[in-house]
């Protein structure tokens, strides 16, 4: 059943359940009595009447588990009566809800880093407009603290100089702070980490921390760890060395990008870019030199066909490249769309006025954020629509935030 038809059905079934609606008088009057029932002699038992919809706890439920999963779906279904409202509002409702729409959350908004906050711009409108005060948060330390990445409803925060980690859960407010192992380095730079949850958990999540740093001049180091908080600890330390002559090692302000079981950075070594990749099923680290500069403002995303790919930006041009294997196991890269963005811009007002950079992306969906003359603009990179957000152009990074926010429930 399509979403449009629920919705029809739901609202049907509010004037239907609404105690001082007429709808539902009027069907009452209009409802003839079934021949079943009249055809029944004198002294014989009348069959049982079939529950209505709404008296049917069960059905009730399964019916307003498929409210779309925006932030004023259910407090304004919570209106109808106190019956909704009771069920509504249970832990364990809200429990399925959030786990029925846990592959399809909505784009809340945008988190950013300031001196000593983490700022939340919401880019939803009115009624699913979350203020921004709700999912702000104030951090009582110094501004030695990095955003590093959002994912699957959680909010991922590294204090370097501390040798700290925190995941935070912007909706529960819930904060887990943790440790970093021994073995990773003390420079922000060289570190960099991300959170995610396992298909189909809702309360269990895991941290991922990588290094890349120089071992001397003929070697790199990797290094990753992984913490999950069923079990409460860090799991053994995966490394390895790439052999050369590196002087320096620096990563992106880009977060890591999950595809399939394998997480990916961006970093540069000697003004080289290159993309360090964290198999999570094999528990391995391997690094490659992506086909273009650092200077070509990179970022890592997911290709077509679902494999690895490269956005590369140089002026207002854009090239998708995709990472392919052939038969004798060889990978390259080939360039597999080029886009004109100012063309694709052309029509409108929106046209950057200076160099075109990537300053966001959403991984589920493939879409970039540039900054426009007045705001931002979100742009699908398969089918090239676009829409302009009200949020201020000079962020340095904007970390999407999708999410299962039920508002005031």
């Amino acid at each position: 059943m399509g979403l449009t038809s629920i919705s029809s059905q739901l609202d049907w079934l509010c004037r239907l359940g609404h105690p001082h609606s007429n709808h539902s008088t009027s069907v009452a009057a209009a409802s003839p009595i079934p021949p079943s029932r009249t055809s029944c002699k004198v002294g014989e038992m009348l069959p049982p009447a079939a529950a209505a919809p709404l008296d049917d706890e069960n059905l009730l439920s399964e019916i307003l588990l498929r409210h779309p999963p925006l932030p004023s779906s259910l407090p304004r279904a919570s209106l109808v009566c106190k019956r909704w409202r009771s069920i509504l509002y249970d832990t364990r409702f809200l429990r399925r809800f959030r786990l029925h729409h846990r592959r399809s959350p909505p784009l809340l908004g945008c988190f950013d880093k300031g001196l000593d906050a983490i700022s939340f711009t919401p880019t939803m409108d009115s009624p699913d407009c979350v203020p921004t005060a709700r999912f702000s948060l104030q951090l009582d330390y110094s501004s030695d603290f990095l955003l590093l990445s959002c994912r699957h409803g959680l909010v991922r925060i590294s204090f370097a100089m501390r040798r700290q980690a925190v995941v935070w859960d912007p909706v529960t407010g819930d904060q887990h702070r943790l440790a970093v192992p021994p073995g990773f380095d003390h420079v922000a730079s060289r570190i960099h980490g991300a959170v995610l949850r396992a298909a189909g958990e809702v309360h269990h999540f895991q941290v991922v921390l990588v290094e890349a740093a120089t071992d001397g001049a003929q070697h790199m180091r990797l290094l990753a760890c992984v913490y999950s908080s069923e079990t409460g600890a860090w799991g053994n330390l995966i490394s390895t060395s790439v052999r050369g002559a590196f002087i320096y090692t620096m990563f992106t302000r880009m977060p890591g990008l999950l595809i399939g079981n394998s997480l990916y950075w961006l970093f540069e070594a000697n003004h080289l870019a290159v993309i360090l990749e964290f198999d999570l099923e094999k528990q391995s680290l391997v690094a490659m030199q992506a086909p273009t500069d650092i200077e070509n403002n990179l970022t890592v995303m997911r290709a077509d066909d679902g494999g690895l790919g490269l956005l590369s930006i140089s002026g207002f041009t854009a090239k998708l490249w995709k990472r392919k294997t052939d038969r004798n196991g060889v990978a390259s890269w080939w360039v597999g769309r080029t886009i004109e963005v100012d063309k694709l811009l052309s029509p409108s007002s929106e046209k950057p006025r200076k160099r075109l950079s990537v300053i966001g992306f959403a991984e589920e969906n493939n879409t970039v954020f540039l900054p426009a003359v007045d705001g931002v603009l979100m742009v699908q990179l398969e089918s090239l629509q676009f829409r302009k957000l009200n949020v201020s152009n000079n962020k340095l990074w904007l970390h999407p935030f999708k999410s299962v926010y039920t508002g005031g429930t």
